[in-house]
């Protein structure tokens, strides 16, 4: 049994393919996924996925490279993450890839988050890009190990997976490491701890080889896991085992 830990089911890609997309889940052994929010104003499609269909969960936040949106704010979000079917609060984070003058304002939006994943009892689903030292800097500063959570995609250093590691945090792998240039971080996915590890989709997106350049889907995360079994020279089934139970470990809100 596989669990993917991110994507993104309500975007236009594979929200017009919903029957389609949940069947070839269960045909390759992913039995549950999470579906992440990026705005408040298509929240509830995203719960409307996890509402309909036992084996999907939903997370509240706004995604780092979000403008011109509705603006969280901590009393807000903690309200939408009270309902049963939302486990996580983000996607949050800090991008600075799109944003290069680094702007406060997602900053302070990336505060907002921590604090009320602190407030509502959740873990929280982080993206950083190109803004690793602040995104550290304001987790240590906001108490984001209070909560936890996981580095979604990750693509950094293992210095930076250790700083996460030592805040109590995941690390998921996504379709990334089954590129042949991401040798970097196919060490990073020899290294992290077993009981930390995470696998994902981020899908419709990073659809891994064989599939790349196609539209990404939840079944696909078995991929990401054949890869981290053979780079750490572990049986695939120990790698899904372990995923699983990490999973349902970090997102305790998310009944089986």
């Amino acid at each position: 049994m596989y669990v993917d830990s991110h994507c993104h089911l309500d975007f236009p890609d594979l929200r017009a393919r919903e029957d389609e997309i949940l069947a070839a889940m269960h045909a390759n052994g992913v039995s549950h996924a999470l579906c992440v929010g990026v705005k408040l104003e298509d929240f509830p499609a995203v719960l409307g996925l996890a509402e309909r269909h036992p084996g999907l969960y939903a997370s509240v936040g706004v995604h780092p490279d979000n403008a011109g949106c509705e603006e969280p704010d901590v009393a807000r979000l903690v309200a939408l993450a009270a309902h049963p079917r939302v486990v996580a609060i983000g996607e949050t984070g800090l991008d600075y890839h799109w944003h290069k003058d680094a702007p406060e304002w997602q900053r302070e939006r990336f505060r907002t988050h921590i604090r009320a994943a602190r407030a509502a009892g959740k873990p929280l689903i982080i993206h950083t890009r190109e803004a690793a030292a602040d995104t550290l800097r304001i987790m240590r500063e906001e108490g984001a190990d209070a909560v936890g959570g996981v580095m979604h995609c990750f693509t950094e250093s293992q210095a930076v997976a250790d700083a996460a590691l030592e805040l109590g945090f995941h690390i998921s792998f996504s379709g990334i490491v089954t590129f042949k240039s991401a040798r970097e971080l196919k060490e990073v996915a020899r290294r992290v701890p077993l009981d930390r590890l995470l696998i994902e989709t981020d899908a419709p997106y990073l659809a891994p080889v064989p599939h790349r350049g196609k539209t990404n889907e939840p079944a696909y995360v078995v991929h990401v896991a054949e890869e981290i079994a053979r780079l750490r020279e572990l049986p695939l089934a120990q790698i899904a085992a372990a995923t699983t139970a990490n999973f349902f470990g970090l997102f305790r809100h998310a009944l089986r």
